[in-house]
């Protein structure tokens, strides 16, 4: 038995809050596991003040989130540890795909990620092209897998003024993860803000308009 793979158009959504046209700046928002894009953007209306272009790309594998038929409910993935190589290439193509659609030259651009969106960020500013000014890892980790001694990963992620955002309370996000994260950083020479809060595994709004503040655009 061979594994073989083939290319294939499909179509992707994304969810979008503010005006492209009247945008001073963009973020791009990536979910975490099980969640849709729909209901992640919903946390980011506090940002919409006729500035900011949100768009909330969802991930390419849709499941359903229990067996019971009377539910039903529906969440989406950015990729599993099945042919894993693959599915990242796919997830930069598509994020860059989506970044070219919504953010005009020389509009700033900041990638979030929340959860398992946080490795998809990350990736996704370290191995793709486009031009990312400011990287927010939320409630997740740089992924281990990123080699950081790659001068070209290091220098993208040296541009893209890289944020640390964790709660106290996170269950997922221990001290050992943040502290093991931080070490990596700057045994590369990444410089990084940290934003620690009391809360847990969250998109906490008045850190989320802090951090919004401090963009300096």
């Amino acid at each position: 038995m061979r594994e073989q793979h083939l290319s294939v158009s499909r179509t992707a959504r994304y969810f979008t809050l503010g005006t492209r046209e009247r945008a001073r700046e963009v973020w791009i928002v990536c979910h975490g596991y099980a969640q849709l894009a729909a209901r992640f953007l919903e946390r980011f209306r506090a940002l919409d003040d006729g500035g900011r272009y949100i768009v909330a790309p969802e991930g390419l594998s849709r499941f359903y989130l229990t067996e019971r038929p009377a539910e039903r409910r529906v969440g989406a993935s950015w990729m599993t540890r099945e042919d894993r190589l693959r599915e990242i290439d796919d997830y930069i193509a598509y994020l860059e795909a989506v970044c070219r659609a919504v953010a005009g030259p020389g509009i700033p651009v900041t990638a979030l990620g929340f959860s398992q969106g946080t490795a998809t960020v990350c990736r996704w500013a370290a191995l793709g092209a486009a031009p990312i000014h400011r990287l927010v890892v939320w409630g997740g980790e740089v992924p281990p897998d990123l080699d950081l001694g790659v001068a070209r990963t290091a220098e993208r992620l040296r541009a893209a003024r890289l944020t640390l955002v964790y709660g106290h309370a996170d269950p997922y996000v221990t001290p050992k993860i943040v502290a093991a994260t931080e070490e990596r950083l700057r045994s590369h020479a990444i410089p990084y803000t940290r934003v620690p809060f009391d809360g847990g595994h969250e998109i906490a709004e008045p850190v989320l308009r802090e951090i919004a503040a401090a963009s300096g655009i």
